[in-house]
C-alpha cells in the first residue's frame, strides 16, 4: 500500500508527532510506501527519527505566521491560505497517486475530500469533539470555535473512516457510519518499571492552558501542608513558564515545586518518580498516561474529555477525579504518597494496564482498517 500522511503544521517534538513517527516507521518497516506532507517545516528536519524509506514533503503554506496575528488578520489572510494549500496538496497527491491518504484533522479537513486522486480519505483526530470549544477563547474567536465545531460535524461524514482514540469521544461523535475506535500506541516498550520508592510526583506536558499546571501546583500547595518530604517535577516548556514560576514564588513553594525542561530521556524520569499527576483541561488520549502506565506509575488524574476514563480503572491502577474538585485531588495523591503498599499494588496493574496498547496490537488495527478499503 501507499500510504500518506497529511500534518498540516510542522513535524516537531510533540505528542501527536511522536505517535505518527512510531505508525509511519511501523508501517514502512512492513514493506509499506509512506510519505508525510507538511504546511509549515521551512526547511527543518523532523524532530523524531523516520525511517529512511519515509518521503516527507512540505507545501510552504506558513498557517503558524498567520496563527500569531490578530483575528481580523486571520479572517482575512485564511482563506488565501485555504486556497493555496488545496492547490499545492492537489497537485501532489494527483502525481503520489496513494491508496490511502490520512488526514490529521488540521488546515486541511475541510477540502481534502474534494481531491479526487483516486485514494481513500481517512480522517484521525488526537483530541476530542469539543478541543475548539475547550480553548476557553472569548469574543469572536468563541464565535469562530463555535461555528467550527458545527463545521466538524459535517466534515467527518466525508471521509471513508473517521478514526477517534477513545469510545468516549465517539460516543460524543454520535452513530456515524464511517466512525472506528482505534487508540495510540506505546511509545515505551523498555520492559523497566519504576520501584515506586522515591518521594517524587512528576507531571509531564507543555506550559500551557489545556494541561492545567496552576490548578496542579495550587493543589499541590495543599498536599505540602500535610507532607513535608515529598517534590513535585512538572517536565515541559512553553508559554505559561513564567507564569507558572511566579505562582509558585507567590506560594512559596520553591523548595517544593521545580519546572524542568523536556528531555530526551524521559525512561529515566519515569524509573525515578512514583506518581504521575495529571491535571489536563482537556485531552484527546494523553500519551503521558499511557507512557506512565508503562512505567508501572499510579496515576491521579482529572476526569477530563477524553482519554483518562479510558486508560485509567478508578481504583484499580490509579483514580479519577471530578474535574476541578482540587480537595480530592490533593486527597488522593496524600493517600498514595503515605500508603506504600497501596502504591506498589496499582503500579503492577497499571504495568498490566499498559498491554493493551502495545505497537503490534495497535497498529494491527490501522493495517486492518486501511485493507478493508482497497479490497
Amino acid at each position: 500500500m501507499k500510504i500518506i500522511y497529511c500534518i498540516a503544521g510542522t513535524y516537531r517534538a510533540g505528542g501527536m508527532e511522536r505517535v505518527l513517527a512510531i505508525k509511519t516507521n511501523f508501517l514502512a518497516n512492513a514493506g509499506h510506501e509512506v510519505a508525510i506532507v507538511t504546511t509549515d517545516q521551512r526547511g527543518r528536519p523532523p524532530f523524531f527519527q523516520l525511517n529512511h524509506r519515509i518521503k516527507c514533503y512540505d507545501l510552504n503554506i506558513n498557517y503558524e505566521i498567520n496563527n500569531r496575528k490578530p483575528f481580523f488578520h486571520k479572517l482575512v489572510h485564511y482563506p488565501r491560505k485555504q486556497f493555496n494549500h488545496k492547490q499545492k496538496l492537489t497537485r501532489l497527491l494527483l502525481k503520489l497517486k496513494a491508496d490511502i491518504v490520512v488526514s490529521m484533522f488540521d488546515n486541511d479537513v475541510s477540502f481534502i475530500t474534494d481531491i479526487r486522486d483516486g485514494s481513500k480519505k481517512v480522517l484521525e483526530i488526537h483530541f476530542s469533539k469539543f478541543k475548539r470549544l475547550q480553548y476557553n477563547r472569548k469574543g469572536l474567536w468563541r464565535l469562530a470555535d463555535v461555528w467550527r465545531t458545527r463545521q466538524d460535524e459535517k466534515w467527518v461524514t466525508r471521509f471513508h473512516k473517521f478514526v477517534t482514540l477513545t469510545q468516549e469521544d465517539k460516543e460524543y461523535w454520535g452513530n456515524l457510519p464511517n466512525i472506528a475506535v482505534i487508540p495510540n500506541p506505546l511509545t515505551f516498550d523498555s520492559g523497566e518499571s519504576s520501584p515506586l520508592q522515591s518521594n517524587k510526583v512528576i507531571a509531564v506536558g507543555r506550559y500551557t492552558y489545556q494541561k492545567g499546571f496552576d490548578t496542579l501546583i495550587e493543589i499541590w500547595s495543599h498536599v505540602c501542608k500535610h507532607n513535608q518530604e515529598w517534590q513535585l517535577e512538572i517536565i515541559g516548556d512553553g508559554e505559561m513558564k513564567t507564569q507558572l514560576q511566579r505562582l509558585i514564588s507567590d506560594l512559596q513553594l520553591e523548595k517544593r515545586v521545580s519546572l524542568c525542561p523536556p528531555t530526551g530521556n524521559m525512561a529515566e524520569k519515569y524509573t525515578g518518580a512514583s506518581l504521575l499527576a495529571m491535571t489536563s483541561r482537556y485531552e484527546g488520549l494523553p500519551m503521558i498516561l499511557l507512557e506512565a502506565q508503562s512505567f508501572g506509575l499510579p496515576i491521579v488524574s482529572f476526569l477530563c474529555k477524553c482519554g483518562p476514563k479510558d486508560v485509567i480503572t478508578d481504583g484499580v491502577d490509579g483514580f479519577l477525579i471530578p474535574e476541578g474538585n482540587k480537595n480530592l485531588f490533593a486527597e488522593k495523591l496524600l493517600t498514595l504518597m503515605e500508603d506504600e503498599k497501596l502504591r506498589q499494588q496499582m503500579g503492577l496493574a497499571a504495568k498490566k494496564s499498559s498491554k493493551r496498547y502495545a505497537e503490534e496490537k495497535i497498529m494491527a488495527q490501522w493495517i486492518t482498517l486501511f485493507e478493508s478499503l482497497i479490497q
